[in-house]
C-alpha cells in the first residue's frame, strides 16, 4: 500500500477502522460461497433497454457530504431499481458512512439486480463479513496483496471490481487479472474530484475489461462524458442520494436517450406538420 500519510486524513481514519475491523474478524468464522448475479448481464439488459447501466448507491452519509438520510435503506433501493440502477452499490463501512452488513443482507433480499459490497477491504477474512454478488478491492489501499484478494474473492464466488485511480494502479489491477475496473474521479491524497481522471486512464484499458467510471457523476452531462470516453457503467451515489431517488437515477439512465430524443427533429413539437397542397 501507498504511504498513509499521503492519503487525506479522513481517508486514513477510514483505512485504519478499516484495519481494525480486519483484526477483529481474522479467525472469527468460515469463509462464505456465493452464487452471484451475473453484473456483466445486468449492464447488457440495462443497455438493451435503452438505459445507461447504473450502479446507484444506497450511501446513508460520507466524509465528502452533509448530513445523512435516515430513509429506509431499502425503500431507497427499490426506488433506484424502479428508476432503471442496473446494479446497487451498499456501503457496509459503519464509522464513516453509516453502513453495516444487516443493511446489505436486506437489500439484496428485497431486489432482483447485483449488490456490490461498497466497504474497504484490507485482509481476506474481511471478505466472510456478508455475501454479496460484487466486492470491492481498492489498489491503493491493499498495495501488493492485490492478487490475492482477488483470488480469495473468487474463490469465494464473488465478482471483483478492483478501484484505480492512475496508469499505475491499473496496470496493477492488470497484473492481477481484474476484469471489471473502476476508475474513481476523486483523488484520495486531497478528496478532489477530476472527471478528467477517467478520460485519462480510460484509453489503456483493454477493450475486454468491464469499465466503470466512479465519483464526481452529478448530471445527464456527467454521464454523457463519461460514455463517451469509454465508460460501460457508472457508480453514482451523491446525485442519486439527494433528493427523490427513482427520479434522480432515472434521469441519469435515460441520459443519452433522451438526448437523441432532443436531437431528433421528429420528436419537435414545434415542427410544422401542415400538408402543402398538390
Amino acid at each position: 500500500m501507498d504511504d498513509p500519510d499521503e492519503l487525506a486524513p479522513a481517508v486514513r481514519s477510514i483505512l485504519s477502522a478499516a484495519r481494525d475491523r480486519a483484526d477483529a474478524a481474522a479467525g472469527a468464522g468460515e469463509a462464505v460461497s456465493v452464487s452471484p448475479r451475473d453484473l456483466s448481464a445486468a449492464f447488457e439488459r440495462a443497455e438493451a433497454d435503452g438505459r445507461v447501466p447504473v450502479i446507484a448507491e444506497v450511501k446513508p452519509t460520507s466524509p465528502t457530504t452533509e448530513g445523512s438520510r435516515e430513509d429506509d435503506p431499502v425503500a431507497l433501493a427499490e426506488g433506484m431499481v424502479a428508476g432503471g440502477a442496473a446494479a446497487l452499490s451498499v456501503l457496509t463501512e459503519p464509522e464513516h458512512f453509516g453502513g453495516s452488513v444487516d443493511t446489505l443482507e436486506r437489500v439484496r433480499d428485497a431486489v432482483d439486480v447485483p449488490v456490490l459490497r461498497k466497504d474497504f477491504v484490507v485482509e481476506e477474512a474481511q471478505l466472510d463479513a456478508v455475501e454479496s454478488d460484487v466486492v470491492l478491492l481498492i489498489a491503493r489501499f491493499v498495495g501488493d496483496d492485490l492478487p490475492d484478494l482477488l483470488a480469495a474473492a473468487r474463490d469465494r464466488g464473488f465478482q471483483v471490481l478492483v478501484e484505480v485511480h492512475d496508469r499505475e494502479e491499473l496496470e496493477r489491477a492488470l497484473d492481477a487479472g481484474a476484469t471489471t475496473i473502476g476508475v474513481n474521479n476523486r483523488d484520495l491524497a486531497e478528496l478532489v474530484v477530476d472527471l478528467g481522471t477517467f478520460e485519462s486512464v480510460a484509453p489503456h484499458v483493454p477493450d475486454d475489461v468491464t469499465l466503470i467510471a466512479e465519483s464526481g457523476i452529478g448530471s445527464p452531462a456527467d454521464v454523457r462524458r463519461m460514455r463517451a470516453a469509454g465508460a460501460d457503467a457508472l457508480l453514482v451515489g451523491s446525485a442519486i442520494m439527494d433528493g427523490d431517488v427513482a427520479a434522480n437515477t432515472r434521469e441519469l439512465v435515460r441520459a443519452e436517450a433522451d438526448e437523441d430524443e432532443d436531437a431528433d427533429p421528429r420528436l419537435d413539437d414545434t415542427t410544422d406538420t401542415t400538408e402543402t397542397p398538390t
